[in-house]
């Protein structure tokens, strides 16, 4: 049986491949998608890999995560980004816990993050379905490429850094990847670790904020958004709404679930 070859899929803004390359302890190989200000094409080979390099003169991670999937030729890959250190072992134990796990298409691995960004940690492994796939990042999603070519599942360009709406891109392609028919699930495997830095997407909870949240629930939710919006604000509140009242931000989520329903109608 042929042994399963390891890709990282990674986007990043304005880098220098090979510092990134280190920084980020690849032992793998790699496409890296280099948003900046021109067009070119580069290789690096490190011991016995090769990171493809492509730099963009474009914006959007959905754009770059697409031109990374487009071009993955790897059996198992790994989105990445460029704030992500990974352990010295963790090309093994991806590939042994897909070796263990045949019926997943997609598993969902823990990156340790700090407290306060902390979105997810898995404890066990488990079966993940479309009422619980909104909280994981791109950077724990690791998926068997012929299936997810065979799928044509894609990033939305609609939304996260350099879009129109601010962040919600890795909810709606696991929720796309969930829909085509792929196996997902989460393991409580961990493979590296988030370094602290300013979100390039987050400036506060302002208007914009719940208004582009509302557009993301109505592509995520369709008639349960407004209930969503409901319980994302009661259960949140306390800490997005010290100077939007909860009353005004679920005034200002309904008007984004209303914009993403129009705009849907249009198209």
């Amino acid at each position: 049986m042929k042994e399963m070859r390891l890709q990282l899929l990674i986007s990043a803004v304005n880098q220098e491949p090979e510092k990134l390359i280190s920084a980020m302890h690849v032992q793998s190989d790699a496409i890296l998608v280099n948003q900046c200000d021109h067009f070119s094409y580069e290789e690096i080979r490190q011991a016995d890999h090769l990171i493809r390099v492509y730099h963009l003169a474009e914006r959007g991670v959905g754009l770059s995560r697409n031109h990374a999937l487009q071009r993955a030729d790897g059996d198992i890959c790994l989105f990445a980004d460029e704030d992500i250190v990974y352990q010295d072992d963790y090309v093994r134990k991806i590939l042994e816990e897909f070796g263990r796990h045949p019926e997943a298409d997609m598993l969902l691995f823990n990156v340790d993050v700090c407290r306060a960004r902390r979105t997810y940690h898995t404890g066990r492994y488990g079966r993940v379905r479309l009422y619980n796939c909104g909280r994981y990042p791109a950077y724990s999603f690791a998926l068997r490429r012929e299936v997810m070519h065979a799928k044509n599942v894609c990033y939305s360009l609609l939304f996260g850094g350099g879009a129109r709406y601010s962040n919600g891109e890795d909810s709606l392609f696991i929720r796309d990847c969930i829909r085509s028919g792929m196996k997902v699930y989460k393991t409580p495997v961990t493979i590296g670790r988030e370094k602290e830095r300013e979100s390039t997407w987050f400036s506060g909870y302002h208007e914009k904020f719940f208004f582009d949240r509302g557009v993301l629930y109505h592509h995520l939710y369709g008639r349960l958004a407004i209930a969503m919006s409901l319980q994302f604000l009661l259960r949140h509140g306390r800490v997005m709404c010290r100077e939007i009242s909860v009353r005004k931000a679920y005034g200002i989520m309904r008007r984004g679930i209303r914009a993403g329903s129009d705009s849907g109608r249009q198209a």
